[in-house]
């Protein structure tokens, strides 16, 4: 009987483990931190809810309106009800990636995957990577702050284990360039909790980022305060954080800072995802967009699609694949989303270059065609083809678009204003207290860039 070790228990690995343990391979799913809160803005598309049968007490909140905000601060405003008409099938998931983890990993280990409390310290890969692999671990089911060190031989490993994957260390998968996402869990007062119910914001700006946007996402209590960069851009990233701070300071008005968090996001995929028996998924292959920076359902779906190889390969784990069994995985996940990375790398390239390019890009979110192709791309994994007229008015709008939104760049950045007090009663709250907690904001603080024009 085939022998799989899952190392990591996110998104992908849960749902590798779930798709194994079902066709009654011997699955063990290694999660050192059960309880794991990963920095992330937590969204997921309305397609994955249904696909990965997710219930809805996973999810914190179901957006159905999106501000862009510009960096001159022209708001748009993105409602689903506008784009499909008004229901309440549309929306985009918020989940708190502890609450949606577990439920996964879980859900695999009720399934039949054994669920280790472990950390693996240190894989044996054979014979040029061939197998059968020993991993070593330690053990922390116990409750220790010691874990308790033991060995494992399993038959082929799947690597679901982050951007700082032991794994692709293991199969010498090559290096990858990694973005940096910062982000903080900020409680707000009950009316601006209120106005931020269905709403989720993104701002844009070489004060929130040089290459990303900023964003403030509704959680279940709380909002997730957040930026990202690319890994050249690192050293900023505190003062980036502070520029989205300053950018939504009226609408976060007396936060409180309750949790801190960062990690590495993967730019593009690793130069070999499959050595051996050994394939990766998630993360740990680079499985995270440009543009948008979604990755969770990404990581799901690489899992569910590297299991049902194995499946197939394995005939239910009668017999052991070969690398070019599992390498199959990595040919179907290519062909199927590599056009869809490709594209929205250029995307990112062109709209997040600079600020002119930014105000464009809101601009451009004003029109419903466009907000429903992104929309239709995204809640559903779908592109459906523009007619003729539609291209040619989204060309013409694109030129129009770039050519005004240099004129609107700004010297500075301002804050936005609350979206539910008048500036006289905001502005009192302010002189008491910001945010309370997090990074260390230094008073009268600007963003990187507004100090050095």
């Amino acid at each position: 009987m085939l022998r799989v070790a899952v190392i990591g228990g996110g998104p992908s690995g849960a749902c590798a483990a779930e798709i194994l343990a079902k066709a009654g391979i011997q699955t063990w799913i290694f999660e050192r931190k059960l309880d794991n809160a990963k920095p992330c803005g937590g969204a997921i598309p309305l397609c994955m809810v249904a696909e990965f049968d997710l219930p809805d007490s996973i999810i914190d909140r179901k957006v159905r309106n999106m501000r862009m905000i510009s960096p001159s601060n022209r708001e748009v405003d993105i409602s689903l009800d506008k784009v499909y008409g008004k229901t309440e099938n549309e929306y985009i998931g918020m989940c708190r990636r502890e609450v949606m983890d577990a439920f996964m990993r879980n859900r695999a280990a009720e399934l039949g995957a054994k669920l280790v409390n472990g950390l693996v310290t240190n894989i044996e890969t054979g014979n040029n990577r061939q197998g059968p692999y020993t991993l070593t671990y330690s053990d922390y089911s116990s409750g220790e702050a010691t874990g308790e060190a033991k060995t494992l031989e399993v038959d082929l490993i799947v690597g679901a284990d982050g951007a700082n994957s032991r794994v692709a260390k293991a199969m010498d998968a090559g290096d990858y360039n990694v973005a940096i996402a910062f982000q903080e869990r900020i409680k707000l007062p009950e009316k601006e909790m209120t106005y931020y119910e269905d709403l989720a914001e993104m701002y844009v700006g070489t004060d929130v980022s040089p290459d990303f946007y900023g964003w403030v996402f509704p959680k279940y209590d709380h909002v997730a305060v957040g930026t990202g960069t690319m890994q050249k851009n690192q050293a900023l990233i505190k003062s980036l954080q502070v520029g989205v701070r300053e950018r939504a300071k009226k609408r976060l008005v007396n936060g409180e800072v309750i949790k801190v968090e960062a990690h590495p996001i993967p730019e593009h995929p690793r130069p070999r995802r499959v050595v051996g028996r050994m394939a990766l998924v998630g993360d740990a292959a680079g499985y995270v967009t440009k543009s948008s920076g979604e990755g969770i359902y990404f990581a799901a779906k690489s899992g569910r699609m590297c299991a049902e190889e194995i499946v197939q390969a394995s005939q239910n784990g009668k017999i052991v694949p070969s690398e070019n069994d599992l390498k199959r995985y990595l040919t179907k996940w290519d062909k199927k989303y590599g056009a869809t990375y490709k594209v929205l790398e250029i995307l990112q390239n062109l709209f997040y270059s600079n600020d002119g390019a930014r105000e464009a890009f809101v601009e451009m979110c004003d029109d419903l065609d466009v907000q429903r192709l992104t929309f239709d791309s995204y809640l559903y994994k779908t592109v459906v083809a523009m007619k003729p007229l539609q291209q040619l008015k989204l060309t013409f709008k694109t030129i129009g678009s770039v050519l005004r939104g240099r004129a609107l760049a700004p010297d500075k950045y301002t804050p936005v204003p609350s979206a539910v007090r008048e500036d006289d009663e905001v502005n009192k709250m302010l002189e008491v207290c910001t945010i309370k907690g997090g990074i260390k904001v230094p008073a009268n603080s600007k963003s990187q860039t507004e100090s050095n024009t």
